[in-house]
């Protein structure tokens, strides 16, 4: 690792790893040039014996490996736990058995621990802000490293921390823990199965401030893991997994943070966030505060704000970690600043037309808006608006005078929206629930008027709030010019007297004639040419 830190007792521990193989591959161990970088050791029957470093492999022999090199190299570890893990007596290391069908170690990967000091150099602030933190990344990266390095830190900030130790890799084996982890008191783990009861264990019966665990990876162990963070005390774990958007789509760790569930909106909730009915939200607070992905061994993301960070990712945004990297010489620079997620996000409407994104959209909130809303055509696409109680022909005049890109449905199923009246939805009639149940959106207005369909539709399109006088008066004129064109009379949407001596006397501008018809509220104006038979002049 390119760090100014010092191994504890590295050479002496490797030593007493080499001491566990036979002559002929400790003889090839030794002759690498570049052994201190040794990560691991890989014995399988039948083949050469390899020994791996962080990017390459060499052959330490050209011998294949037996039954009795493996024999050899078990007698010398302590015994075989049910996770098929085994140790070196105060080290570091770390042993796993591969076994045939029947039961026979039939291969052994042979990995080399090693305490460092100053790992956690680069998020030592964050470490010792008190919040849970979660540490993210593949198999390899250093996780256990750095688990290790915040049990001592901590540990010697007097605090009481303690160290659920699953196969003995944080606090290496035997019953003494290593020097590595500091002060930091260590509960072993008899059965891997068990691991979630002796975290709970370590809560209610050692009162620690921190407790350290490494690999959670079971639903009991997430559950435990809630529990410890639950009751105040500070957790620190680490979990398998590239990404954030990894651990929030893993169906077994997603309550780490927060987790998923499905919410059906009301329709003023599904028209202000402008999405379908039936979506996905964060189910509970999450039990890490804080998330670290570890990118490699000397570059971090950090998310400070995870209940944030994943309900913008739900919603369809992608906030921006803060990213630090640990420069050649030591020093620690923060190469990218973090983009908090917004306090109330303002959602992309499905059907909008479009606009630019607050955000970069990620391949999660893709995924995502794809398994929701299935396959949706673009924000410029034709909308087929399906009727339910609501009059076709004040469907088409709404959208005519909105000028949008939608026409009427022949089929609920069909239809990109269902447009209904409010009466008709209270009553639960089967075929709503039915519409319903395929989540297909559905809006509902109160009177089945034009007026109240634009109203509709604007919510649909996202389309900018537009004043009633205007409105009015843009339907005027689309009327004016349809009498005009095909000698028919039109009646307009019920409006005030003011409203509608503005609509007369812009029919008298264009030679039109009018007149109000109706009783209040319900008084509207109708459109004629004047060699109709509808009389003549103009009455508010």
């Amino acid at each position: 690792m390119a760090v100014n830190a010092e191994t504890v007792s590295s050479h002496s521990e490797l030593v007493q790893l080499l001491d566990i193989f036979p002559l002929p591959i400790r003889q090839g161990l030794v002759r690498l040039p570049n052994l201190e970088a040794l990560v691991e050791v890989v014995l399988d029957l039948g083949r050469p014996p390899e020994a791996r470093f962080p990017d390459d492999f060499v052959f330490l022999s050209d011998t294949s490996v037996t039954y009795e090199d493996i024999a050899h190299v078990s007698s010398r570890l302590s015994p075989f736990g049910t996770d098929n893990r085994a140790g070196i007596e105060q080290t570091l290391h770390r042993i796993s058995a591969i076994r045939n069908r029947s039961g026979k170690v039939v291969g052994l990967t042979c990995r080399v621990g090693r305490a460092v000091f100053g790992t956690i150099d680069i998020i030592l602030d964050v470490v010792r802000g008190g919040k849970s933190i979660c540490l993210l990344g593949p198999p390899g990266v250093g996780k256990t490293t750095i688990l290790r390095e915040c049990a001592r830190v901590l540990s010697e900030d007097r605090k009481r921390v303690v160290i659920v130790d699953t196969s003995n890799e944080i606090g290496g084996d035997g019953d003494v823990p290593h020097p590595g982890v500091g002060h930091a008191r260590r509960m072993q783990v008899a059965d891997a199965a068990l691991q979630h009861g002796v975290m709970v264990e370590a809560v209610e019966n050692h009162m620690p401030e921190v407790v350290v665990i490494d690999e959670i990876g079971t639903e009991m162990e997430a559950m435990a893991a809630r529990t410890i963070a639950e009751r105040g005390v500070q957790l620190i774990g680490t979990a398998h997994g590239k990404t954030l958007e990894n651990l929030l789509m893993n169906p077994t760790l997603s309550d780490l943070v927060g987790g998923i569930s499905t919410v059906t909106l009301s329709d003023e909730e599904a028209r202000r966030r402008g999405t379908r009915k039936t979506v996905l939200e964060r189910k509970a607070p999450p039990t890490f505060d804080v998330l670290i992905e570890i990118n490699d061994r000397n570059r971090l993301s950090i998310y400070q704000n995870v209940s944030d960070t994943v309900d913008a990712l739900l919603r369809g945004y992608q906030p921006q970690p803060e990213v630090r990297q640990r420069m050649p010489g030591g020093n620690v620079a923060v190469v990218q600043e973090a983009t908090p997620a917004p306090a109330q996000h303002k959602a992309r409407p499905a059907l909008a037309h479009g606009g630019p994104k607050a955000v970069p959209e990620s391949e999660f909130a893709v995924a995502l808006r794809e398994s929701e809303e299935g396959e949706r055509e673009d924000h410029e696409a034709h909308v087929l608006v399906f009727p339910y109680g609501v009059s076709r022909n004040k469907i088409e005049r709404a959208i005519h005078n909105l000028n949008v890109s939608a026409s009427i449905a022949r089929k609920w199923d069909d239809a990109d929206v269902v447009l209904t009246l409010k009466s008709l939805e209270r009553k639960e009639s089967e075929k709503l629930k039915s519409i319903a149940s395929e989540n297909v959106p559905i809006y509902s207005i109160k009177t089945n008027t034009t007026a109240q369909v634009m109203n509709a539709l604007k919510d649909i399109f996202a389309l900018p709030s537009i004043d009633a006088e205007e409105i009015a008066l843009r339907e005027a004129s689309e009327a004016i010019y349809k009498v005009l064109l095909d000698s028919k009379p039109i009646e307009l949407m019920p409006q005030t007297s003011y409203v509608r001596r503005m609509q007369h006397q812009l029919a008298e501008q264009h030679r039109v004639m009018s007149r109000s018809t109706g009783m209040e509220p319900n008084r509207r104006v109708l459109f004629f040419r004047n060699d109709l038979p509808y009389g003549s002049g103009a009455s508010a």
